[in-house]
């Protein structure tokens, strides 16, 4: 019966999706091009969770929180330490966005293994209930240093990558902040996927998933990998921080709050503790969002976005808790 509810789910998804770009088919391009680029900010997010997820079985609820503070830093750095303004010459930004860039991931880096240690080190064999509680305190308590560092107004920096077209076919275009963003995050993603599947930090990381006894027994430094999961899982999210400021071009103290469940709402989608069922879901998420809200045909309309989100990280937890690629992820002691 749920398989069937799904398929009819399924079906009616892809009708509606076929009208719309029947209707308008260049206006249908244009909405996926934008739904791409905010799907992309997502994985990068989610990837930080589905990371810390796999090896500890735990929802790192600071995550979001992470991201927002290391946008924040990045746009202060930008604007105090480098001056740039709307008319800052291409030399001086192309030699701040890196720069940032570096600062906001080792800071978010840093910040989550100081997280691992003071929060979650001690409480690996504790009841799952105390590791979730501090989660969420340590939650608030990220979110409130960004409170009283950059006050309760959104942060803003101007638009340092243009939004003019790249490639124009008709009326389909593609902006060139869209293909930064897509330029930077498909690197970062090979990057990371190569490094799991294929070095020693990674194959350390996967073995430590698996059993974290037996990993120690075989030589692994269970609590070095650990850390070393968490820094990688900060420094997403410090790309992220910075990326979400250079398309949006503001952010403030408690965006990551709704972006972390966003981007856990992709993780949990395409299956958490799975890397590439994190990309899949955070480009999914990006996807419905922007045809929600872009495509005009029997559409709820923008105010319903954040509801048919949220539904479904419900009707997955409810149906299909492995997410659409089926990982399944072991149970705590």
């Amino acid at each position: 019966m749920v398989g069937l509810l799904g398929l009819v789910f399924l079906i009616l998804l892809i009708v509606w999706l076929g009208v719309n770009f029947i209707k308008d088919p260049q206006e249908f391009i244009n909405v996926f091009f934008v739904g791409l680029t905010r799907g992309a900010v997502y994985a990068l997010i989610a990837l930080g969770y589905t990371l810390v997820y796999g090896i500890l079985q735990l929802i790192n609820f600071a995550h979001g929180d992470v991201f927002a503070l290391s946008g924040l830093v990045a746009s202060w750095i930008l604007l105090n330490v480098f001056d740039v303004t709307g008319d800052s010459d291409a030399g001086l930004i192309l030699l701040a966005i890196p720069v940032t860039l570096i600062a906001a991931m080792a800071l978010a880096s840093s910040l989550n293994v100081t997280i691992e240690f003071v929060g979650y080190r001690r409480l690996r064999h504790a009841p799952r209930l105390a590791a979730l509680i501090t989660a969420i305190g340590m939650s608030f308590i990220v979110q409130n240093i960004s409170l009283i560092l950059f006050d309760v107004n959104y942060q803003s920096i101007p638009r340092l990558i243009p939004n003019s077209n790249v490639f124009q076919i008709g009326e389909v275009a593609l902006q060139w902040n869209k293909l930064f963003v897509l330029l930077l995050t498909v690197p970062v993603l090979l990057a990371l996927s190569w490094m799991v599947r294929s070095t020693r930090h990674g194959k350390a990381m996967r073995a430590t998933s698996q059993d974290r006894d037996a990993s120690a027994m075989m030589g692994i430094n269970v609590n070095r990998t650990i850390s070393f999961t968490f820094a990688l899982a900060g420094a997403l999210a410090g790309a992220a921080g910075l990326l979400f400021l250079l398309y949006f071009t503001t952010m403030r103290y408690d965006t990551g709050f709704e972006l972390g469940l966003i981007a856990f709402t992709a993780a949990v989608l395409g299956g958490i503790g799975n890397l590439t069922g994190a990309v899949l879901g955070g480009i999914l998420i990006g996807l419905i969002q922007e045809f929600n809200e872009g495509l005009v045909w029997a559409t709820p309309g923008g105010d319903w976005t954040r509801s048919i989100v949220f539904g479904i990280l419900i009707a997955i937890l409810v149906f299909r808790p492995s997410g659409l690629l089926g990982e399944q992820t072991p149970e705590g002691e």
